[in-house]
């Protein structure tokens, strides 16, 4: 069970759960575009057996049981993303079947006395940007806003909250410079443009949200607490720059307009002509900021070219992706983010979860060590909230087993067991125990 109640939270604390298009809706319906992840997958050694999000979860046809999977439990709010691909599926011209599953949608969650909280990119470019070079190509900011535009003056008027991009880092570092993620690639040069190209593309969406007038507008930064591996002044060095890249960079451009220096440094070769024109559209005014939470790395120095370090195995308990546990991190994070960054401005953790070998026996899945991790962040929730943090809502990540992208369907996050191969949804032992912790 979880340890903790709704009413150790503050009046109006928002519970809710989150997922994302691609991992669950299912990408072969309703007209929708081929996406970048589509050729990733397609490409022999990228993915898990070559998986891809064409059926994932058949969200696009049982998004009302699902969300009354979300009702039945109690939660006020559902994070759900929209495909730019299912959108526009050429990334420019819009497709109205895409935009009426949407809308639906929409209507079906306040039906349901859910707060619709969307994000508008979670990494479904469509291919055709993609051959024009995507997040490398400056023009994107202007085809997301475009994106942006089409999507909001539809939705945007019933929508509680709305963020521009998931995870920056993800779109850009992990992408481009490592290549675990589509397009894969792992080309320095294409990373700090994807970089500054991604947030300048949110500053541009917000920009056009504020001309349509569409309120609580936010942006979601995943972060992974950097520790050094020993004692060293190369190791404290290594966890500083991995700090930089992972944490700091995209919080900083958002909320201050600026760069950590020595990144700037390093990287500024590669950046395109003019980047710092950009600052002040990148910095526009947020009216929310969201943290998506899983772990830390310990790093230490490496031989090798920049970024000359390496993350090291850690002692903690790890979860199935080989995650260490450690909700500190959390924590520390809700505490420096509102004392370095962002103030007053309401926080949200719009991510928080882990992934378990579940399994269903006689109909049941017991998932205790998802409630032990759930019980340990909310703990570190609670505790940041009573150091004055502004902590406004916590979305836990996922509501239902999914595509998890270049793992396949092998690892499974859900609160919700999802049956690959008939579909049927199981609600776990943790479902259960949001349950009833959100009656209390």
């Amino acid at each position: 069970m979880l340890i903790h109640k709704r009413s150790d939270f503050p009046d109006g604390f928002l519970f809710g759960a989150a997922t994302s298009a691609y991992q669950i809706e299912g990408h072969k319906f309703g007209g929708a575009g081929r996406a970048m992840w589509d050729d990733f997958a397609a490409t022999p050694g990228n993915v898990v057996r070559a998986e891809d999000g064409a059926l994932a979860c058949d969200h696009y046809h049982r998004y009302g049981a699902d969300l009354d999977l979300l009702k039945d439990a109690g939660f006020d709010a559902y994070r759900f993303s929209t495909s730019w691909a299912r959108v526009m599926p050429d990334g420019r011209t819009l497709n109205p079947e895409g935009l009426d599953f949407y809308d639906r949608l929409t209507d079906a969650m306040l039906e349901r006395g859910l707060k619709p909280c969307a994000t508008l990119y979670h990494w479904e470019l469509p291919s055709a940007l993609a051959d024009q070079g995507g997040w490398r190509n400056r023009d994107i900011a202007g085809w997301f806003g475009d994106f942006t535009e089409a999507v909001m003056a539809r939705l945007g008027d019933r929508m509680y909250s709305v963020a521009t991009i998931n995870e920056f880092w993800c779109v850009s570092w992990l992408s481009h410079f490592l290549g675990h993620h589509a397009p894969g690639l792992r080309d320095i040069r294409a990373t700090a443009r994807a970089m500054h190209h991604v947030l300048l593309a949110h500053g541009t969406a917000i920009e056009r949200m504020r001309g349509l007038g569409v309120q609580n507008l936010g942006a979601v930064f995943n972060m992974e607490w950097a520790a050094p591996a020993d004692e060293s002044p190369e190791a404290a060095e290594a966890a500083a720059l991995y700090d930089d890249i992972y944490n700091h960079f995209f919080v900083s451009g958002a909320f201050k307009g600026t760069y950590p220096e020595r990144l700037v440094t390093a990287l500024g070769n590669h950046f395109p002509e003019g980047w710092q024109d950009d600052m002040t559209k990148i910095s526009a005014r947020l009216d929310w900021a969201g943290i998506n939470y899983y772990t830390r790395s310990l790093l230490a120095a490496d031989d090798g070219p920049w970024p000359h370090l390496r993350a090291v195995d850690g002692p903690l308990e790890k979860t199935q992706m080989g995650w260490e546990i450690y909700p500190q991190g959390l924590h520390d994070f809700l505490v420096r983010t509102a004392r370095e960054y962002t103030g007053d401005l309401p926080l949200y953790v719009t991510e928080n979860g882990m992934s378990n070998a579940d399994m269903v026996m006689d109909g049941v899945v017991d998932d205790a060590a998802r409630i032990a991790y759930f019980n340990s962040h909310l703990s570190a929730v609670r505790n940041a909230i009573g150091k004055g943090v502004p902590v406004k809502g916590y979305m836990a990540w996922s509501l239902l087993d999914n595509y998890e992208w270049a793992l396949g369907y092998e690892k499974r996050f859900g609160m919700v067991h999802v049956d690959f191969e008939t579909l049927e949804r199981v609600p776990k032992a943790s479902w259960h125990a949001f349950k009833g912790m959100l009656a209390k």
